[in-house]
């Protein structure tokens, strides 16, 4: 099979170079994109040179249209509103769009969800292996703990993350309502402030914590009658968002349309 010809949105971005660099390294792919915004100072600039792997041959441009339709997938770590463009761009032209834009609101997650009707879609809050394996402990911890132990989602990014909680800490919380079979819009508490009054069984609570140039912690703490569980990640270098999303792409290349995540990518839909 030819190398998969992908496309960065947000090419010009911290994690848009890093996308280019995975691409550039992935055996069965290869960068035939690059968009940035309108008004960006890297527009005409080589993606490639832009991202320290050498000139690519792939200039940054505002055209999404030309460049989904000469592309197998689009990788998308942009902004809510972008990502649905994207997602109705990557539905016309058939082609593969991998979603690590976190900040969705419900608006959002049911254009993409019509989107998929005609793509294949990816989307996850976290594109990490360790992360997605966190998710799965956390659905089977919920399950089996029950009621009784308290679930508190704690999570902490560099001060410049303009969205919280988190796209993973959501990712979490959602696992640990699916262990629970309730719905985590019904249990969700996001924030805790002035006179509360006790909580309330079957909360799952959110903290978010911003500072520094953390690149990501998570904790999901099951605290029960005498004890804690804590299960938690680490992200210490943004690249492995990067590396997972280009294997999502190369996964769902030649798949049926429909909406799809990182546990279906790496297997761990049953844990």
């Amino acid at each position: 099979m030819s190398e998969m010809r992908l496309v960065v949105a947000g090419a010009a971005g911290r994690m848009g170079r890093m996308l280019v660099q995975a691409i550039h390294a992935a055996p069965g792919a290869k960068l035939a994109g690059a968009l940035e915004r309108p008004g960006s100072t890297s527009l005409g600039l080589d993606a490639g040179v832009l991202a320290g792997v050498g000139a690519l041959g792939v200039p940054i441009t505002t055209d999404p249209l030309t460049a989904l339709m000469n592309a197998d997938g689009v990788i998308d770590f942009t902004s809510p509103d972008s990502t649905v463009e994207l997602a109705g761009l990557a539905a016309q032209a058939r082609i593969v769009h991998v979603i690590g834009t976190t900040g969705l609101g419900e608006a959002h997650i049911a254009a993409i969800a019509a989107a998929a009707r005609h793509a294949t879609v990816v989307r996850s809050g976290n594109m990490s292996l360790g992360v997605n394996l966190l998710a799965g402990l956390v659905r089977k911890a919920a399950a089996t703990l029950g009621v009784s132990y308290d679930i508190e989602i704690v999570e902490m990014h560099h001060r410049m993350k303009v969205d919280a909680p988190s796209g993973t800490a959501l990712m979490l919380g959602e696992a640990a309502a699916q262990g629970r079979g309730v719905k985590l819009a019904d249990t969700a508490v996001r924030s805790r402030d002035g006179h509360t009054g006790a909580r309330r069984d079957g909360d799952i609570g959110f903290a978010a914590l911003r500072g520094g140039t953390v690149v990501g912690d998570h904790d999901a703490i099951f605290a029960g009658p005498g004890e804690r569980l804590i299960l938690g990640h680490r992200a210490e270098d943004r690249s492995i968002f990067a590396h997972g999303a280009v294997r999502a792409a190369l996964w769902a290349r030649g798949g049926k349309s429909g909406e799809y995540t990182m546990a279906d990518v790496l297997g761990l839909s049953d844990v």
